[in-house]
C-alpha cells in the first residue's frame, strides 16, 4: 500500500537540518524494534515540529513524549509509530476511530496511511489547533468532534479499528461497542506508573483477545469535556 504523500506546501520553508533529524529518528524506530517500513516512512516524512510549540522545536525530533499545553503531551515517536504498527498488524483497516486528537500527531501518521480517520478530542483549543495543522497538511481523510472521547462516535460506528492515546483503568463499554466484531483496538490501560500498552482483537462473535504490547506512560483518559 502506498503512503498519501503530504503536498508541496506543507514542507515549504523546511531546511535540511529538520529533514536531517527526521531521517535519524527513522532509523532509531528502526533500530528499536519497528518493523512496518510504511510507518517508519511516515513518520521520517511527517513534520512533526508543526505539532508542538515553536519554543520546543529544536527538540520536535527527539523521541520523547514534549509538552502541548493543558496538561497534555505528543506522545514520544516510538510511541506513535508501535501503536500504529499494531494497529496495522492484520491489515489495513478502512475506517479509524482515535480517542484524544491531542496535537493531531497520530492522528496524522494514520491519515497518511487508511482511507478514514475519525478523530474526538475533549480540549477545545488543542480541537482547533489541530484542525488547523489538517488543513495545512492536506489530510482531508481526517474528521473530527469536540465531545467526551469516552462516548466514541457511535454516528459513524462501526469502526474496523479504534486507538485511544490517554489511559483509564478500563477500555470504555461504548468504545467496544462500536468496533466491528473483527476489529482492532489499541490503547494504553492502568494507573499512572503502571500502565501498559494492549491490543484487543474481537474474534467475530462478540469477544476479544488480548494481548499486551509492553509498559507505557499516557496522561489520564477523562470524562466530558472543557
Amino acid at each position: 500500500m502506498s503512503v498519501y504523500p503530504l503536498p508541496p506546501s506543507a514542507l515549504q520553508g523546511e531546511g535540511m537540518t529538520s529533514q536531517r533529524a527526521r531521517d535519524r529518528l527513522a532509523a532509531q524506530l528502526r533500530d528499536s524494534g519497528i518493523n512496518d517500513a510504511r510507518v517508519i516512512e511516515v513518520l521520517r516524512e511527517l513534520p512533526r515540529h508543526h505539532f508542538i510549540d515553536q519554543a520546543l522545536h529544536a527538540r520536535a525530533y527527539e523521541n520523547t513524549a514534549l509538552p502541548i499545553g493543558h496538561g497534555q503531551t505528543i506522545s514520544q515517536p516510538w510511541v506513535v509509530a508501535r501503536m500504529t504498527e499494531a494497529l496495522l498488524e492484520f491489515g489495513v483497516p478502512a475506517k479509524v476511530l482515535e480517542v484524544g486528537t491531542g496535537s493531531g500527531y497520530q492522528c496524522a501518521v494514520l491519515a497518511k496511511l487508511v482511507p478514514q480517520v475519525y478523530t474526538v478530542e475533549r480540549i477545545e483549543e488543542l480541537l482547533r489547533q489541530a484542525r488547523r495543522r489538517f488543513r495545512q497538511l492536506g489530510l482531508a481523510a481526517v474528521r473530527s468532534r469536540y465531545d467526551d472521547g469516552k462516548l466514541g462516535w457511535s454516528e459513524e460506528a462501526p469502526f474496523d479499528a479504534i486507538i485511544l492515546t490517554a489511559a483509564g483503568d478500563t477500555i470504555p463499554a461504548a468504545l467496544l461497542t462500536q468496533l466491528r466484531p473483527d476489529g482492532v483496538l489499541v490503547a494504553p490501560v492502568g494507573s499512572p506508573g503502571q500502565q501498559v500498552l494492549i491490543r484487543l482483537r474481537g474474534d467475530g462473535e462478540g469477544g476479544f483477545t488480548r494481548e499486551e504490547l509492553g509498559p507505557a506512560s499516557f496522561v489520564p483518559l477523562l470524562s466530558g469535556i472543557g
